[in-house]
């Protein structure tokens, strides 16, 4: 049997490693708990002995690891652990598996106790296990929204050129007016389909002394300025205070490249893999559901992010 304790000094305090002491409080608070707050955490780990050339590959010389893999995904089946997938991911000997959907702290408890039991699983391989979120300093991602980006970048280029191919009186339509763009400025979004356009005509419409309101803060936004969000109440205002919770070495991770926003700016988007909150498609379209917070690193301590997120969202 392997129980999971917290630990405490003799004089009856929490040792500084034991983050469940603080994030205990913060999930015992009665408006946390009447919000019943769910968590999926998905944790990557490289198998730093072990590699092969492919991302979600099959064979032995591709995805060297997967024994390791299963074992793991069946001891935490047999031991109770909410572990809902697992797969390959893009470096060498790279793999990643999600806890989830937990509610309130025993999100904490699950993945301490899944990754101590990967621990024993490569310590009886004879592999280590790195949970460092940039354990190899070439480690690189050309997929997703990395390519798409790049290949837009490249249309914003010839911009003119392609207009100019294509077909003709289309300045009658481009007129940046009807969920167009203006036919001589290039631009992109997620999911934007001229939502701003009329933004100045709206404000005008919507009230005297809305500009004593819309300040941009108390979870407002700023008057001049158009904006939406789902599930976004202020997230930005705290970003430096959780980035500093969200694991060692994410500076050498949160680059702004390979599908990451960049560590010192908050972003969010739909469906957007290089921000820093991702609401998904389904969550948009129904106007409720679940967001993905891409800041924490591989080697954050569950405790301290998930009740940071919950004192985040629910205490302000």
């Amino acid at each position: 049997m392997k129980v999971m304790c917290d630990a405490y000094t003799p004089a009856g305090n929490p040792i500084p490693t034991n983050k469940k002491y603080n994030a205990a409080k913060i999930f015992s608070n009665s408006k946390v708990v009447s919000e019943e707050p769910w968590y999926g955490i998905e944790e990557e780990y490289t198998l730093m002995q072990k590699g092969g050339p492919y991302y979600c590959g099959v064979g032995a010389d591709k995805a060297i690891g997967r024994d390791i893999m299963d074992a793991h995904y069946k001891a935490c089946l047999y031991a109770g652990i909410g572990i809902s997938d697992v797969n390959g991911e893009v470096t060498l000997g790279q793999w990643e598996f999600q806890v989830g959907p937990v509610e309130g702290i025993s999100t904490g408890d699950q993945v301490w106790v899944a990754r101590y039991l990967l621990e024993r699983i490569t310590e009886i391989s004879g592999v280590n296990v790195s949970f460092d979120p940039k354990p190899v300093p070439s480690m690189r991602n050309n997929g997703g929204l990395a390519v798409i980006k790049n290949t837009i970048e490249k249309l914003q280029v010839k911009h003119k050129e392609n207009i100019a191919a294509y077909g003709e009186g289309n300045e009658c339509r481009r007129t940046g007016k009807h969920e167009t763009a203006y036919i001589n400025m290039f631009s992109w979004g997620v999911a934007n389909r001229g939502a701003s356009v009329k933004h100045k005509e709206n404000i005008a419409a919507y009230g005297e002394g809305n500009e004593r309101h819309l300040t941009g803060k108390h979870e407002t936004t700023y008057i001049n300025t158009f904006s939406w969000g789902v599930a976004n109440r202020g997230a930005s205002v705290k970003h430096k205070e959780n980035i500093a919770a969200y694991g060692e070495g994410n500076e050498r991770r949160l680059t702004g490249k390979h599908e990451t926003a960049y560590i010192n700016t908050f972003s969010w988007g739909v469906a957007n893999r290089g921000a820093s909150v991702r609401v998904g498609r389904d969550t948009e379209k129904e106007g409720k559901g679940y967001f993905e917070d891409r800041r924490p690193a591989s080697n954050m301590d569950p405790y301290v992010v998930t009740s940071m997120i919950a004192e985040t969202t629910i205490l302000g």
